[in-house]
């Protein structure tokens, strides 16, 4: 929804707090996580499952390869401060 122009991260994450009751949004989750990370387990979810559906999203693909982690390099989906 964000790589589409649908929604914003604060957007999709408040969704699944209020809609969903998730304590923290997905992409908020990423960035704690590491956008990395979800790239690498991403990854290997396409690879072992093998339906175009499991593909990594484009805009997780480009976030790693600029370097946008997430909250261990100040940047992701949110922007951090150290």
């Amino acid at each position: 929804m964000v790589e589409e122009g649908v929604a914003s991260p604060e957007s999709i994450d408040k969704a699944m707090e209020l809609g969903y009751g998730h304590p923290m949004g997905p992409l908020r989750v990423s960035d704690l996580v590491g956008l990395d990370v979800r790239l690498a387990i991403a990854k290997t979810l396409h690879q072992e499952l093998g339906a175009a559906h499991f593909a990594p999203p484009g805009i997780l693909v480009e976030k790693v390869r600029e370097g946008k982690l997430g909250k261990k390099s100040g940047e992701g989906f949110y922007r951090w401060e150290k």
